[in-house]
């Protein structure tokens, strides 16, 4: 009998931790990630957008472009209407909120 309860515990806690963990990860990915961490997301377009989205040479120009046409182009990208040497790929790569934070970003950039 003694067992049986002490098993039927541990099997109680065992699941109330897994359910705080669980809890605890949808709270992690439900925060807004910090300024710091679209910057760096934003770092990873400038290879062919150029410093501050100001494109030199090929890339084309984002800085300061609209938040909403720019969106609009990376969602499109990431469903594939529209489709690149790289930018379709690169979209895929993004939840549609962390797209919208990396638009946000270029849009205030002037």
């Amino acid at each position: 009998m003694k067992q049986t309860v002490l098993s039927t515990n541990l099997r109680t806690g065992a699941l109330l931790v897994f359910g705080l963990l669980v809890s605890l990860g949808a709270l992690a990915q439900a925060r807004e990630p910090s300024p710091l961490q679209v910057s760096i997301w934003a770092s990873s377009c400038m290879a062919c957008h150029g410093p501050e989205g100001r494109a030199e040479g090929t890339g084309l120009t984002i800085g300061g472009r609209p938040a909403d046409d720019l969106l609009g182009k990376l969602m499109a990208y990431k469903s594939g209407k529209l489709t690149a040497t790289i930018m379709h790929q690169h979209a895929k790569g993004y939840s549609d909120n962390e797209l919208r934070l990396i638009a946000n970003y270029f849009s205030t950039l002037k």
